[in-house]
């Protein structure tokens, strides 16, 4: 067959895109304000606004924009900003714009909208008009004198701030009583008499709060507000609660529980923990249609009682007990005669912030695939899915029964459940008030589980002489950190896809208000995960606003020496013999590294502004714990896979690991300076990083073998990727890493700290085929060795030991790879927020079809790859007001088509030429399809 006729043929099975779309009206969609979607509770007077742009046109930058924001809608809806008015700005600048008009008061909402034009002759239409930010108190004095209140006050004495680790084993606190007070409800009634334009709840309750108008549940958030360390920051929420009042009389009920402000010492807990009673405060702002306020403050003109809530701990669950249920009580016609007057207590140490970011919410329900009976007085719900959550049930039972349900990860060979090695014993429980059908659905502990053994009650199917209650129905509530996904990878081989779920449900489980390592037995926010696992989440999910916060705890929780300790909020000190498990280089540096990749990922560089301090104290921590330039503390390679089972590094010396993120932190916080303009600082931290280097080299890397240390994957990869080897060596050193890999037969080793640096190292360095193999046997441990185990989010160990965690976070790092690796997208060295784009998808043997989209702050980049026998077609999306750098695998006399059409005749395409096996071309914005034959 001739060459035209196949190239022919061709055509017809791919199908016609058009050379080059004609020039299209750009259209501006997802306003932010401070990268959120009409943000309530800004504390800032600049707010900073951000859009992305859409054209089905190719090479589209925006040239001008224009602003309106105002303190009405009906005047942005007439295209008048009494506020601000940007007028035609010439630039290309669409995030981060700072707010420049009127100043800004204190609870007031605003309206904005934005047009644009671009470099086509196109103008946009206004965006949404319906883009909207509020801002939240503050000063103090803008809390009109609310005061926070409860039902009672926490005797000093039994204060444990920080707490206590493990007190169940420790005679000193085993016996403490704590835990035992009242779980409060509270009201307040009041009453409106003119048409209302907007009402506003300000509103915190610790350690977790409930909030109720007129008998009904205000906000969807879970477990709010976010978990912080109480005595620097507690956080608030702001809350639209204008669809809630009515005219005439009104009702505010609020609900509370203990979550980390007060952790009982009863049943598991991980540490005895008491900032203090639950508390609350509040102030409701009335904002009436004829310009005029009112409000309502917490003080001790409210009432309260206790809840039917009887025990709330986020490490051993709840018990509520439904005959104690005062109907209506959050409704203004209840009768509250009988209830005390509200406690004014001791206020908070710390300063009451707005919580803006993303909450925990319910994210997913997940009915049973299986249910037995598994005892006499038991049956099993079986949910299929791993994951972090509640357990909601809908039951029929005799007044005054009590139905304990006990949700577990794993199950034991007679099929009951195993809370061994995830905190024991956690529990639900349920009184019942023999009404009928009852719901009950826990509001302030969660846990992370696949099962749920329920007592006494089962559906109407299973029958027992003991199983007297009647199950109607029981799902599991998947909560989570509610930032939205915004990536995706997917392709035709099962075991990837597999792979990605699994990491991904771990992921999910352990993005709450901080990053936790799992979310059962400890719930702590262990803090190197958070850059480890850093672009494999980012990619996934937009975290900015978590990432943000985290950052904040880590400032608030900096010891006064300089140290960053291993988690943050710092509920409890690892110390004494437990000492490395609060002080750990590996896990401190994310005070450092955090900073940075925010501004890479978002383009947003005040947070490392605002971090600078801690970032320069924390340097000088390490400098004072280093011996010649080499640290030797911490806790290393966690989790490698050696001859003894998991825990401390087995394969690579401490000091390495150590040593090389301390080299790490120094580079990128001499890069940050240049970023600030604090030329010294460079200077300063340049040189000290050569003196790390020097020192580095000379202890660890051994000249004969071309290899560091142990020569271990991890002592091998953290070099490479950190910038520790020196030119000269790097490829004697890369090669003798690749040579130990395909000697072990491609078996991984590389712990939690390792393993990121080792896919790092690999992919960067034209290894990724490498990264595949590894990763893509089910008979030694890694992933599709859990995934044969029946694991369904990704475990502790790489065995998936049942003696271990079996949903924790760290050992993801492989989800950075489906995305930067297979798929290819990275950006410029020089770039943020994805603004210059490289797009240099891998040739995978054994991932021949897949894809990956990723929503950058500028809209969605797409990468698609499908190898066929003779030819090869990459698919690629690049959002608009940026550009990208393509790199396409293949020989240099090979012909590339795009849209069917050869690249000589799209002017929008421009070659670079031919780089290391890649044909390289500049592209802007759209839509491409290339074919290679």
């Amino acid at each position: 067959m001739k060459k035209s006729t196949l190239i022919a043929s061709f055509f017809l099975l791919v199908g016609s895109v058009p050379v080059c779309a004609q020039t299209a009206k750009p259209v501006v969609v997802n306003p932010r304000v401070e990268n959120l979607t009409n943000p309530a509770g800004l504390e800032i007077l600049q707010p900073r606004l951000s859009w992305q742009i859409n054209s089905t046109a190719r090479a589209v930058m925006q040239t001008r924009y224009r602003i309106l924001v105002a303190d009405d809608w009906a005047k942005l809806a007439a295209n008048t900003g009494n506020m601000w008015d940007s007028k035609e700005v010439n630039s290309e600048q669409s995030l981060w714009v700072p707010y420049a008009g009127k100043p800004l008061v204190a609870g007031q909402t605003y309206y904005w909208k934005v047009m644009v034009w671009d470099n086509q002759g196109g103008m946009s239409d206004w965006s949404s008009d319906t883009a909207r930010f509020q801002m939240g108190l503050i000063q103090a004095a803008d809390w009109s004198n609310a005061q926070w209140i409860g039902y009672d006050e926490l005797d000093a004495a039994k204060r444990y701030v920080p707490g206590i680790h493990s007190p169940g084993s420790s005679k000193e606190y085993k016996s403490v009583v704590s835990g035992n007070h009242v779980l409060p409800l509270l009201r307040k009634s009041f009453s409106i008499s003119k048409p209302v334009k907007k009402a506003t709840a300000f509103i915190t309750g610790l350690g977790q709060y409930e909030l109720h108008i007129n008998g009904q549940k205000i906000g969807d958030q879970f477990l709010a507000p976010g978990w912080s360390n109480y005595d620097k920051r507690v956080l608030y929420n702001v809350l639209d609660v204008t669809n809630a009042v009515t005219n005439g009389n009104n009702a505010i009920g609020v609900m509370l529980g203990n979550g980390f402000f007060n952790v009982p010492n009863e049943r598991y807990r991980k540490t005895l923990l008491a900032y203090g009673n639950p508390k609350m405060i509040m102030k409701l702002l009335v904002e009436y249609t004829d310009g005029t306020k009112s409000e309502v403050i917490s003080d001790n003109s409210w009432k309260t009682a206790p809840s039917p809530i009887t025990f709330s701990s986020i490490y051993a669950g709840e018990e509520y007990n439904a005959t104690l249920e005062q109907d209506g009580w959050d409704k203004a016609t209840f009768n509250d005669g009988s209830w005390k007057a509200a406690a004014v207590v001791k206020a908070p140490a710390g300063k009451l912030v707005a919580e803006t970011g993303t909450p925990v919410k319910v994210m997913a329900t997940i009915a049973p695939q299986k249910c037995e009976k598994n005892s006499d007085t038991t049956v099993l719900f079986d949910f299929g899915q791993n994951a972090s959550g509640i357990v909601s049930i809908k039951v029929r039972g005799q007044k005054g029964q009590v139905i304990r349900i006990y949700p577990a990860e794993l199950i034991d060979a007679e099929k009951r459940i195993n809370q061994k090695n995830s905190g024991r014993p956690y529990f639900y429980a349920y009184t019942c008030k023999g009404t009928g059908d009852e719901e009950f659905t826990p509001r302030f502990s969660y846990y992370g589980f696949r099962y749920a053994e329920v007592s006494y009650a089962a559906p109407d199917t299973i029958k027992g002489k003991k199983l007297t209650a009647v199950i109607s129905d029981i799902k599991l509530l998947h909560t989570r950190n509610s930032a939205p996904q915004i990536g995706k990878f997917d392709s035709r081989e099962d075991l990837m896809n597999e792979t990605y779920a699994l990491i991904d449900w771990a992921i999910r489980s352990n993005m709450q208000s901080v990053l936790t390592d799992c979310p059962h037995r400890e719930k702590l926010g262990w803090l190197e995960q958070t850059y480890l696992m850093g672009e494999s989440i980012h990619f996934n999910y937009d975290i900015y606003s978590l990432y943000k916060k985290i950052v904040a705890d880590m400032m608030a929780d900096q010891i006064t020496d300089g140290l960053v300790p291993t988690i943050a909020p710092e509920y409890v000190v690892f110390d004494k013999d437990l000492k490395d498990f609060r002080d750990s280089p590996e896990w401190g540096s994310a005070a450092v590294v955090l900073p940075w990749l925010i501004y890479q990922w978002y383009g947003d560089k005040t947070i490392m502004q605002e971090a600078w301090p801690m970032m320069t104290k924390y340097m000088a921590y390490l400098k004072s714990k280093a011996n010649g330039h080499i640290l030797s503390h911490g806790l290393g390679d966690w989790y490698d896979l050696g001859p003894n089972p998991p825990g401390f590094a087995q394969l690579t010396p401490k000091e390495l690991t150590a040593t090389a993120i301390y080299y790490y932190d120094l580079d990128l916080i001499s890069k940050m300076a240049k970023i600030l303009g604090k030329s010294a600082e460079v200077t300063q931290y340049a040189t000290w990083a050569a003196d790390v280097k020097k020192a580095f080299n000379a202890k660890f890397y051994n000249a004969g073998t071309k290899k560091y240390s142990t020569g271990s994957q991890t002592a091998m990869a953290m070099p490479l990727a950190v910038g520790l080897v020196e030119d000269a060596n790097k490829a004697a050193v890369l090669d003798a890493l690749k040579t130990d890999i395909i000697t072990n037969e491609s078996a991984l080793t590389a712990g939690d700290i390792g393993f990121h640096f080792l896919v790092d190292a690999l992919t960067k360095n034209g290894a990724a085929q490498m990264v595949y193999d590894m990763n893509s046997d089910d008979k030694v441990p890694g992933y599709g060795y859990q995934l044969k185990k029946g694991a369904t989010a990704l475990t502790e160990s790489w065995q998936a030991l049942d003696t271990k965690s079996n949903n924790h976070l760290m050992l993801g790092h492989l989800m950075q790879w489906f995305f930067d690796g297979a798929g290819g997208i990275k950006q410029e060295d020089t770039s943020t927020a994805y603004k210059n784009l490289i797009i240099a998808p891998e040739p995978i043997l054994g991932l021949d079809k897949g894809n990956v989209y990723f929503n950058s702050p500028y809209g969605r980049v797409y990468s698609e790859w499908d190898h066929q026998y003779s030819f090869h077609v990459f698919t690629i999306q690049v959002p608009v007001n940026t550009t990208a750098t393509i790199y396409l695998p293949t020989p240099p006399n090979k012909t590339i088509l795009e849209s069917n059409t050869p690249l000589a005749m799209h002017r929008e395409i421009k070659p670079l030429g031919y780089q290391n096996g890649r044909q390289v071309f500049k592209i802007g914005s759209g839509k491409y399809k290339f074919i290679i034959r």
